[in-house]
């Protein structure tokens, strides 16, 4: 399924983690997916993956379906190189989460 964004592609890196919450609280799961590549790999815990968009959309969905809210973290500058950069966010409960992001 081809689905087309409403949203306009993310410029700065340090924007996605707040877009990525903002939009899961707002319950848009295809703004949420809109802020990954087409080929995306997201890991979702115990060593499990969600590969592509559809994948990615199908964990979300059901993410958003549980009305688990994502909470903002500590986030800290990222770490660039040309089109690539390196995120990383502390969580409230001490976990972290990594992101590779490309302009």
């Amino acid at each position: 399924m081809n689905r087309k964004s409403t949203h306009p592609p993310v410029r700065d890196p340090q924007d996605l983690a707040r877009l990525l919450v903002s939009r899961e609280r707002a319950g848009d799961v295809e703004g949420m997916v809109a802020l990954y590549e087409s080929d995306a790999v997201l890991a979702i815990g115990g060593g499990q993956f969600a590969i592509g968009r559809e994948a990615i959309r199908t964990f979300y969905a059901g993410l958003v379906a549980t009305g688990r809210k994502f909470d903002l973290g500590d986030q800290r500058p990222p770490t660039m190189n040309g089109d690539l950069a390196l995120t990383s966010t502390r969580l409230p409960n001490g976990a972290v989460t990594v992101e590779i992001a490309r302009r």
